[in-house]
């Protein structure tokens, strides 16, 4: 029974990976920073991690075009790539079968977010939230998506806890070692596959979430982007972006926009993108919740 499983799961990812559109399967460079990834976040169960499951598929596919839009018409130079930014491991305050306080997802599910992001020509990017487990144990099991020339990779220290913690009692974190090693394998899947170059995603919004980042050593086969993630007031992600993430971007700089939380006093409305286009340097992924 599980030889057979396995066998209908790599029939399934192999017809994924023959439907991908040729755009994006023969692309042979980096797609950074020639093009601005632009994305919705979430999670299918649940309308509180974002617009993914907040909005029917049709309307939330509606509502990315019309923020790809404005992306366009704001910066004509560069090209806009959609995006659909699947929660693909979830922490959660309650242990598992495991004890690892962190849920993974079907791969009905993830299956559901790589035909969305089909309908767009878009990338999918899966997030994970290792909870008390760790990289080196929830990456691999995503590896035949991996393989997929449109799947990339984001990780979220803030749900990476020590043994001790459990998620949502403390900002977690992640040190330069946990992500070099997401980077090596991401990199190894590439050359495996011959594969253009992977995105990875680092979502951050304090100090201590991202430890020894001078450490952190992107590849030429994948390219590292540090996300801000923190809501509020303007002027408060303003200067996260200014404090955590601009001096230590990596290589380069994303922003998180969340349509409720960023509209909570003294808040006066979201960045729009030509405000955005100001911030040094210059965001190559913007993110919606």
């Amino acid at each position: 029974m599980a030889m057979r499983n396995t066998l209908i799961r790599l029939t399934i990812v192999v017809g994924l990976l023959m439907s991908i559109d040729s755009s994006l399967a023969m692309a042979d460079g980096p797609l950074l920073p020639a093009h601005r990834i632009v994305g919705y976040y979430g999670n299918f169960y649940s309308a509180k991690m974002g617009v993914l499951g907040a909005h029917p598929p049709e309307e939330m596919l509606n509502m990315l075009d019309k923020e790809l839009q404005k992306w366009a018409a704001a910066d004509p130079q560069t090209k806009v790539l959609p995006a659909i930014e699947y929660i693909a491991v979830v922490a959660q305050n309650h242990p598992g079968e495991d004890g690892k306080y962190r849920s993974r997802m079907p791969d009905s599910e993830i299956e559901k977010a790589i035909a969305l992001a089909k309908e767009v020509n878009g990338l999918v990017i899966l997030d994970i939230q290792v909870g008390l487990s760790d990289l080196q144990t929830e990456i691999p099991r995503l590896a035949s998506y991996f393989a997929l020339p449109n799947v990339m990779v984001a990780l979220d220290p803030e749900f990476s806890m020590p043994s001790d913690t459990l998620p949502g009692e403390r900002i977690g974190s992640m040190d330069a070692a946990d992500i070099n090693y997401a980077i090596n394998y991401m990199a190894e899947i590439v050359r495996t596959h011959h594969l253009p170059p992977k995105v990875l995603i680092v979502h951050r919004f304090t100090e201590h979430m991202v430890t020894n980042h001078e450490d952190i050593k992107p590849l030429p086969e994948v390219q590292v982007v540090m996300d801000m993630d923190g809501w509020g007031s303007q002027a408060k992600k303003l200067n996260t972006y200014r404090e955590f993430i601009a001096p230590e971007s990596v290589q380069f700089t994303g922003v998180k926009l969340f349509y409720k939380e960023d509209l909570k006093e003294p808040s006066t409305g979201l960045f729009t993108p030509e405000e955005i286009l100001r911030f040094k340097p210059v965001p190559v992924f913007i993110l919606y919740q």
